[in-house]
């Protein structure tokens, strides 16, 4: 039988159990998936943690994980987008298919085949798991959120972290330049390995001081990825008509917003991708991730995951993460 993290309760990361699942035959629609690597997100850690999503969070006891790659092992009645033996990959984000488990904390899997993307040669299972979810977030904000143009000045929070490494190459292929905050000096080197062109320890340092003494008119864009400590701030470092995209809560959810700010602050504009919105449609589903994968391929977004855990070893993992002792993207290894 194979095994999976499973929580049956919310709480530290000690309420991961690492335990044997029933896994019948793959029904209509379904493949079985050998999964060969799933990514680590904070959406995982605010799951785990409980209270955070507002609408339809999966129901417990639940598999968290809400990006993996593995290979197809058999395929259930009717299924013909993809065959035994393909790699492949998905996106589950949370709440966007009710009460079913995200799933990719396991070993083995059912999952309905139209949730899949096949994995072209020279992209692996590893950098696939690690990319889904952080990618098509960076592929929602870039294309449907905030047009980045050539010369813009762009400052990314977490530059170092996984969402701010694809983040920052992808603004850089587009053209801007990028401020990039960080933890600490290592970070800064990491980031600026990535295609930062400034790097700022936030911690140490006033951001907005030092993003305004690198551009004095403020920022096109902020991406924000930390919440709480950074989001306030952020908006002070921006020139009028300026984009904060709020894509994470790695210090806590982002304060209340009292919308008459943003007039006074320079007609500037707040947003928030949403996965589920955007992957809804299998179209654009596939278009995104094709062109996430042909990035790749092209060496314009460059990471082969570092930080790679053993599946059982999942609560080290989000003890890490949560502690900010990891870079760039995190993956677990069944």
């Amino acid at each position: 039988m194979p095994k999976a993290m499973r929580i049956y309760e919310t709480g530290p990361p000690e309420v991961l159990k690492w335990e044997e699942i029933d896994l019948p035959a793959p029904g209509a629609g379904e493949v079985r998936l050998a999964q060969r690597a799933a990514g680590l997100n904070y959406a995982d850690i605010n799951l785990r943690r409980g209270g955070f999503y507002l609408y339809r969070p999966p129901a417990l006891p639940t598999i968290l994980g809400n990006e993996a790659a593995g290979v197809v092992e058999a395929l259930g009645p009717g299924v013909s987008r993809v065959k035994v033996g393909n790699r492949v990959a998905y996106v589950s984000p949370s709440g966007m298919y009710g009460d079913e488990a995200p799933g990719g904390y396991a070993e083995a899997r059912n999952i309905p085949a139209d949730r899949l993307v096949v994995l072209p040669d020279g992209v692996s299972e590893r950098q696939a798991a690690a990319l889904m979810a952080k990618g098509l977030t960076a592929s929602a904000i870039l294309h449907r959120l905030c047009r980045i143009q050539s010369g813009d000045v762009v400052l990314v929070h977490a530059a170092a972290g996984g969402m701010g490494t694809i983040l920052t190459q992808w603004v850089k292929y587009l053209g801007a330049e990028v401020i990039g905050t960080v933890g600490n000096a290592e970070k800064a080197k990491i980031a600026r390995a990535n295609g930062c062109d400034h790097t700022i320890l936030y911690r140490e340092t006033d951001f907005v001081a030092a993003a305004r003494e690198i551009v004095p008119e403020g920022v096109a864009a902020v991406f924000d990825g930390v919440g709480k400590d950074t989001f306030m701030a952020s908006l002070d470092c921006m020139r009028p008509y300026a984009t904060l995209v709020s894509f994470g809560n790695a210090s806590g959810p982002a304060p209340p917003l009292d919308i008459r700010m943003l007039s006074q602050k320079g007609s500037l504009i707040v947003t928030r991708p949403g996965l589920t919105n955007y992957l809804a449609d299998r179209a654009n589903y596939e278009r995104a991730a094709a062109e996430l994968f042909d990035l790749v391929k092209q060496g314009v977004i460059r990471f082969d995951p570092a930080n790679a855990y053993a599946l059982k070893d999942a609560v080290q993992a989000h003890r890490d993460l949560e502690s900010r002792k990891t870079t760039g993207s995190v993956v677990l290894l069944p």
